[in-house]
């Protein structure tokens, strides 16, 4: 999965994404903070391929993206919108093929811009990326080449806090960024930086009214932070191999970034640090079970801001959850199984 897939709704329930042979499931909160529903299929009864992408916009609406097979030896992306936790999402819209006809070339990327239109990024599968984004009223535009050349699997998509959507992609020699230059505008590759990067370690997330932030793992295994226009830092050692998670929160009083990942150990690892203050340094905190070796970690605040730590294990299905304790520091409760 590419994206955070544990999301608060606009009406404050708290909701999970998984993928289950080939379907999407979803399950969410009855209220919030409350007993949480079975797990149901998102989308209908299309059959697909074992890909999901998720971006939620400032409206509190979820939008999901994936591949589903066509015709034999082909595939096309489809997108489905989930307005409430608690409803049904809508069926899954087909969105064609970024080369028009094909095999599936890359897993794709969602952000959502301020006016809640959809940004669904794709590799091309000629060392490109392709965009595909909705109309203000409805609707698709056609697909967008933005060009690049290498780019790897993994891209990183996000909304940055001026409602408008940036990409990121690692290539062989490093990183690319692209920037929407104004609401709606096609986004412009605006920053290469050469960098050593582990594919599929990206994560981004917005961390000021002007910036966002790119967190990856170098070939040295250092969580590297990243903000164009200036030079990356090595934050610390990476918790382990698999996908980070990160989070905007308030904790005593500060506006900090909490970063959590499964470690080595196979547990999950939280480490924060004042947002865009690299230099304060960050260490990682272990917390509950060993976990199986595919579990990943995803992060949100619930409606009273505080954070909810989700783990999700597909072998498994087994979903485990967690929230910061109304006290000092950031002590969690103990983990449950949902």
């Amino acid at each position: 999965m590419n994206g955070d897939w544990l999301l608060r709704g606009r009406d404050g329930r708290l909701s999970v994404y998984q993928l289950s042979g080939d379907a999407v499931l979803c399950r969410a909160e009855r209220e919030p903070g409350g007993p949480w529903t079975t797990p149901r299929t998102v989308g209908g009864d299309q059959k697909l391929h074992p890909v999901l992408a998720l971006g939620q916009g400032s409206d509190g609406y979820a939008h999901l993206v994936s591949w589903r097979p066509t015709v034999k030896g082909e595939s096309g992306l489809v997108h489905s919108t989930h307005f409430r936790p608690r409803l049904a999402a809508l069926d899954w819209n087909p969105l064609g093929h970024p080369q028009k006809k094909g095999d599936r070339t890359g897993t794709p990327a969602v952000a959502v811009d301020a006016q809640g239109r959809a940004h669904v990024f794709v590799p091309d599968g000629q060392g490109g990326v392709r965009l595909l984004a909705q109309k203000e009223k409805g609707g698709w535009a056609a697909w967008r080449d933005l060009k690049g050349e290498n780019v790897r699997d993994g891209l990183a998509a996000v909304t940055g806090e001026s409602g408008r959507v940036e990409l990121y992609a690692a290539v062989p020699d490093g990183l690319r960024h692209w920037r929407q230059e104004e609401a709606g505008a096609e986004p412009v590759l605006t920053e290469s930086l050469r960098t050593s990067v582990r594919p599929g370690t990206l994560y981004a997330l917005a961390t000021s009214a002007d910036s966002t932030t790119l967190f990856y793992t170098d070939t040295d295994g250092g969580l590297c932070a990243w903000r164009p226009g200036g030079k990356p830092v090595t934050l610390l050692p990476s918790a382990g191999s698999g996908p980070l998670s990160a989070v905007r929160c308030e904790l005593d009083g500060h506006d900090c970034t909490l970063l959590a990942q499964r470690s080595a150990s196979g547990r999950v690892a939280f480490a924060a640090y004042p947002t865009e203050l690299e230099s304060a340094g960050a260490w990682w905190t272990e917390s509950g079970p060993r976990l199986p070796v595919d579990a990943t970690v995803s992060l949100t605040t619930d409606q009273d801001g505080r954070v909810v730590a989700a783990t999700l294990s597909p072998s498994t299905s087994q979903l485990l959850l967690t929230r910061r304790k109304s006290e000092p520091g950031l002590a969690l409760e103990a983990w449950r199984q949902v």
